[in-house]
């Protein structure tokens, strides 16, 4: 994945779901992208007091204080960094050194919740002024945008994303 929109929903979709299912987030998807101007981080970036107690009144989405606030630190930490790095696509790829990691699971077992990887990113996001960017959120981050191949070797997918290596 290289859209740098899409990244930064994700991003921001990763935090909104620490401490809970992935499930609920998902069902409050459609409902994020009504309330945050559909990740547009420009329009984020600007939000005030008054907009933020908008979002905390909106059960279509999940109203914790800290994250609601967060994704005002976020959308200017990342028009920062696209300032910095031309896109947080270039940015975010530079922890995987520009190509996915092919990992070689045969269990769910050997899955880490982190790695050095999403160690070195939590820390980097961590200091530009990101918040909800621990290492294990990286990491699931990492996941779902295609920076690392975690499918099982023997399931159907995984061939699918080592081909496509974005």
């Amino acid at each position: 994945m290289h859209d740098d929109r899409l990244l930064f929903e994700f991003l921001i979709l990763e935090g909104a779901q620490a401490g809970l299912s992935w499930s609920t987030i998902l069902k409050k998807r459609e409902n994020y992208r009504r309330a945050l101007d559909n990740f547009d981080a420009q329009k984020m970036a600007r939000y005030n007091a008054r907009r933020l107690e908008k979002l905390m009144a909106d059960s279509g989405i999940v109203r914790n204080r800290l994250k609601i606030e967060s994704v005002v630190k976020n959308a200017r930490a990342f028009l920062s960094v696209q300032e910095e790095f031309g896109s947080f696509d270039a940015y975010i790829w530079r922890f995987v050194g520009g190509q996915p990691i092919q990992n070689r699971w045969r269990s769910t077992k050997q899955l880490p919740s982190r790695t050095a990887e999403s160690d070195a990113m939590s820390k980097d996001l961590l200091g530009r002024g990101f918040k909800f960017v621990g290492s294990t959120i990286c990491y699931a981050f990492m996941q779902a945008v295609g920076l690392v191949n975690d499918h099982m070797v023997d399931c159907f997918r995984y061939g699918e994303c080592r081909e496509r290596r974005e």
